[in-house]
């Protein structure tokens, strides 16, 4: 597609604009600057972020110039949008930390060194640190009318609760990201804010306050928050957020997110979190109809956003991780690796001194790690040919497991069947 909006359109990601024609006409003139925020308020970004950072990294694939916004003004007011309850504020300390680990993640999806078009890394505390209150209110606050703030969705909301209501110190956190917008269009001719739906109301007070200001037009562009087909919001799983740092998430974990995305949610998330071109999306799409056990556009997604986030190694060593709950050899698979399988079945301690000399009997073994209730139904399962040591078939019922048999001098890897699995771990 040769329009990015007509891109943006067809991949569900746009939502609203403040002059959908007037930007259109503008963007078909040559490059514009494009800014979007990422405040830190956590030590990283999670997949939540990737619609919105994926979005400026759209528009630099068009010939455009995009910003990215690291906030740490903004970071310590909070934004209340989407927010039910005020948020706990940082100290300046964590906040730094915060903005430290996120920068290298968004510097990791955009072409900062580009000839023609190269993206720019900014922090809004560099500009806002050293306004002073009088300033603020003077320069900036007159400018906006508390009705048009009160009227907006993510203040109207909070006020109207009255249990919780909503400080005046989130109230003004729209006037510093309008603030934003205004610097940065005096500053880099930045022309045109993204971001989510729930950013809206952020984004038409910059659009205002720099009318106002520099009698300049800009534009704000929203999409569409990312859901799931239930309404309920995409990147959380039962054990918390899904993130972009592998220390938080490791690549196996984020590569089966993805891999287990609901067969309803698969083809929006292709379109909205990737960058594979419209006729491949739609060859998927039919795939996914016509032999939905396959899941062959979920294995398309989860390797596509694992090597965009994590890279090609860390796609390698996913699919490893992944094989060896199917069965998999585990020749060459690092502990790291093993680590990541070993949380998702049931492990159990072990004394490590039962592994000495002659070892234990592997059906002693099947009993204590809860593949089997009894010692005859662990022998029975053995000579069935039914269960694996290290994914390796046991032929002998009355083979003695030793700690030469441990991975990474203390695992041990046990298989009853197809798909139940157990780790002992030897201590």
């Amino acid at each position: 597609m040769s329009d990015i909006l007509a891109e943006l359109e067809w991949r569900g990601l746009y939502a609203d604009c403040t002059d959908r024609d007037a930007l259109a006409k503008r963007l078909a003139e040559g490059p514009t600057t494009l800014y979007c925020g990422f405040d830190p308020t956590a030590d990283s970004l999670h997949v939540g972020n990737l619609v919105p950072l994926f979005a400026l990294r759209r528009f630099q694939q068009y010939g455009h110039l995009p910003i990215a916004l690291a906030g740490g003004a903004t970071g310590m007011v909070g934004d209340p949008s989407g927010k039910s309850d005020e948020r706990n504020l940082l100290t300046p300390d964590q906040l730094q930390h915060n903005l430290d680990c996120i920068k290298p993640q968004l510097a990791r999806f955009l072409d900062f060194s580009g000839a023609k078009n190269p993206a720019r890394l900014v922090n809004n505390y560099d500009w806002t640190g050293s306004v002073t209150f009088l300033e603020f209110l003077r320069d900036i606050g007159k400018h906006i009318t508390v009705n048009s703030m009160t009227a907006k969705d993510s203040v109207r909301s909070r006020m109207e609760d009255r249990s919780t209501g909503i400080s005046f110190t989130e109230f003004s956190y729209m006037l510093l990201q309008g603030h934003d917008f205004y610097h940065l269009r005096k500053t880099f001719n930045c022309e045109l804010q993204v971001g989510a739906t729930d950013q809206w109301g952020n984004i038409t007070v910059g659009t205002e306050l720099t009318r106002k200001k520099l009698g300049a037009t800009v534009w704000g562009l929203v999409f569409p928050l990312l859901t799931k087909a239930d309404g309920s919001k995409y990147g959380k799983t039962a054990t918390g957020t899904v993130w972009l740092d592998a220390k938080k998430t490791s690549p196996y974990r984020f590569y089966q997110f993805f891999v287990n995305a609901d067969d309803a949610d698969v083809v929006k998330l292709l379109k909205t979190l990737t960058f594979l071109p419209q006729d491949e999306i739609t060859a998927l799409e039919k795939e996914l109809k016509a032999n939905p056990g396959a899941r062959a556009a979920q294995k398309a997604l989860a390797k596509e956003m694992t090597v965009l986030v994590h890279g090609a190694e860390a796609l390698a060593a996913a699919l490893k991780a992944s094989e060896i709950l199917f069965g998999g050899s585990l020749d060459g698979i690092t502990e790291d690796i093993f680590n990541d399988v070993a949380g998702e079945v049931p492990t159990k301690d072990l004394e490590k001194v039962k592994l000495e000399g002659t070892g234990s009997p592997i059906a002693d073994l099947i009993v204590h790690s809860g593949l089997e209730s009894s010692k005859g139904a662990a022998r029975k399962a053995l000579e069935a040919g039914g269960i694996y040591l290290n994914n390796v078939r046991v032929p002998d019922h009355t083979r003695a497991v030793t700690s030469a048999d441990l991975l990474f001098g203390k695992y041990l890897l046990l298989r009853k069947g197809k798909k139940s699995y157990a780790v002992l771990t030897a201590k």
